[in-house]
């Protein structure tokens, strides 16, 4: 759902006033002992930055859901539809943006969560092994793109404010992971990809692929 850009995300609100209450009561306390609260304020608060990005305009281009960096580009089996596919994912580390964001302007047609494990969402089993939040999209030229949302090794918490019958706007945030994971990208088996392995990525900013 879209709202006015804080440059902080609202999913945070509650982790930067704690502690910043945290580390404004250790300063009182002692000046010299607070030092380790404040940087532990400094990271809460970087952590949930959410700064607006422009938005790149194509008729077939995918943009990246998540700030991060390619993890795997591959033909695989699409668990969700069922079908080949391509693809792209994006591993976000504690210091990213992890706001997601749609990747097309889009129907979303089906919602499924798993719960799952937690283990480092760097590996590809994460993919099917931990907690995912997954979204069915449909373009108005009738591909189908799977986005999913997986936690990681720290991430304990999948937010996704979207469901079957949404429609969302390239760029749209949708949803958020606490703290580190991964998204993948279920794209057509013929759709060319625009990033390689290794490669930093911001979401909304960076066009990952493009669309037959």
């Amino acid at each position: 759902m879209n709202y006015p850009h804080p440059i902080l995300a609202r999913e945070g609100w509650p982790f930067i006033a704690a502690s910043l209450i945290a580390a404004l009561a250790a300063t009182y306390a002692c000046a010299w002992w607070s030092i380790p609260i404040w940087v532990i304020a400094v990271f809460v608060i970087q952590f949930f930055r959410d700064p607006p990005r422009p938005v790149p305009q194509g008729e077939r281009i995918v943009l990246s859901p998540a700030d991060g960096r390619i993890v795997s580009i591959e033909p695989v089996t699409d668990p969700y539809l069922n079908r080949p596919a391509l693809k792209i994912s994006v591993f976000m580390n504690v210091f990213n943006v992890h706001s997601n964001r749609s990747p097309l302007d889009c129907e979303v047609k089906r919602r499924w969560y798993n719960p799952g494990q937690f283990v480092n969402a760097a590996l590809d089993k994460a993919s099917v092994e931990n907690e995912r939040n997954a979204l069915w999209l449909r373009t108005r030229e009738g591909h189908d793109v799977t986005c999913v949302q997986v936690a990681g090794l720290i991430a304990r918490r999948i937010l996704c404010y979207v469901d079957a019958g949404a429609t969302l706007a390239r760029g749209q945030r949708y949803g958020f992971i606490r703290f580190g994971s991964r998204v993948d990208l279920y794209l057509p088996p013929e759709t060319r990809a625009r990033v390689v392995i290794g490669e930093k990525v911001s979401a909304t900013s960076t066009v990952l692929a493009e669309l037959p």
